[in-house]
């Protein structure tokens, strides 16, 4: 098991590891630095001059003891924000982040569930992209760079995998361990993806896709679809039937540092299924006037094209590996 980096990344402009190694039909691994031809290389650090403002969401209840070693592991020198979604704890989380991390943003959950929460703390952010990450100690801060490079480079929603080389868990028992290869074997052959990890909640994407990932709304008391353990599932269906270019990076799942998991194995795991069945041909909802996500400076309808650049079509448009840049747009600039 490797050991906890307890030193905070300063930017995204070198990675020491590969953020993946394979490329694979519907998702788009970036490939291991250097051993990929010039022409399909993908670039893993943002263009020169250009600010990327991460906001980090992360859902707490009853974390005391976990939380606070958390956020301060997190590189808050490259966070534009960090949106704490409290989820009603009773032991003092709330007071304990703020010690720790006296500019936490804080928010409480409209309803029951991680998938409400995480909805409440992605409205409330500002960034250009979002990281959601647990409050437990299991996923790794310092792996935060490495989401935030693969869609510098181009992807629109990266998703953490336990199951690429440089991946791993401590955590996995064997039965959750085969319950999600069957899940994601069930959501690749429906979706046309290629996901090697499906329940693992450590995912980033550009803020201007939120409103093309149909999150559960937060008004009103009753459950909606997505309000549970799901929602990993839910973004990851949506992205897909969405046509945005998606990413894995290997990720290390750490046992949680205190207290008891709130995941139910048999209870979550056929929410997952249900959101798998149900969710295939589901119309996703399209952006509103006047969203980010509605600005046609930005085009997110094309899908990944894995072919070699050789067998584009001559007045085809290859797969337009340049890092994302958040600045507005000047008169007559080429982007």
């Amino acid at each position: 098991m490797p050991a906890r980096d307890t030193v905070s990344p300063d930017g995204v402009s070198t990675l020491p590891r590969p953020v993946s190694t394979q490329l694979t039909r519907g998702v788009h691994p970036l490939p291991r630095p250097g051993t990929e031809p010039a022409a399909r290389r993908v670039r893993a650090e943002p263009r020169a001059g250009t600010t990327l403002k991460v906001s980090v969401v992360i859902p707490a209840k009853n974390e005391v003891r976990n939380l606070p070693d958390v956020l301060t592991r997190l590189p808050t020198s490259s966070l534009h924000e960090i949106i704490l979604v409290d989820g009603g704890s009773r032991d003092g989380t709330v007071a304990a982040a703020r010690r720790v991390c006296p500019d936490v943003v804080v928010i409480q959950q409209t309803r029951r569930g991680k998938g409400n929460a995480l909805s409440c703390g992605i409205a409330a952010c500002s960034g250009d992209i979002i990281v959601t990450m647990d409050a437990d100690g299991s996923t790794d801060p310092a792996e935060i760079p490495f989401f935030v490079a693969a869609l510098a480079a181009g992807c629109d929603f990266a998703k953490g995998s336990r199951f690429l080389a440089g991946g791993g868990s401590s955590d996995l028992t064997p039965l959750r361990r085969a319950g999600n290869r069957v899940l994601a074997m069930m959501m690749n052959a429906l979706y046309g993806t290629s996901f090697t990890d499906l329940c693992y909640g450590y995912t980033a994407f550009r803020a201007q896709c939120v409103d093309r990932l149909g999150l559960p709304g937060t008004d009103g008391a009753a459950a909606e679809r997505g309000d549970g353990f799901e929602i990993e599932t839910l973004l990851a269906a949506h992205a897909a039937s969405a046509r945005l270019k998606l990413a894995e990076v290997p990720s290390y799942e750490f046992s949680r540092t205190f207290g008891q998991s709130h995941l139910r194995t048999w209870a979550d795991g056929w929410r997952v299924l249900r959101t798998i069945l149900s969710e295939r041909g589901r119309p996703v909802r399209r952006p509103a006037a006047g969203s980010r996500s509605a600005d046609p400076r930005f085009d997110d309808s094309r899908p990944f094209d894995s072919r070699p650049p050789n067998a584009h079509p001559a007045n085809a448009r290859p797969f337009d590996s340049r890092p994302f840049d958040s600045r507005p747009s000047e008169p007559g600039e080429q982007r």
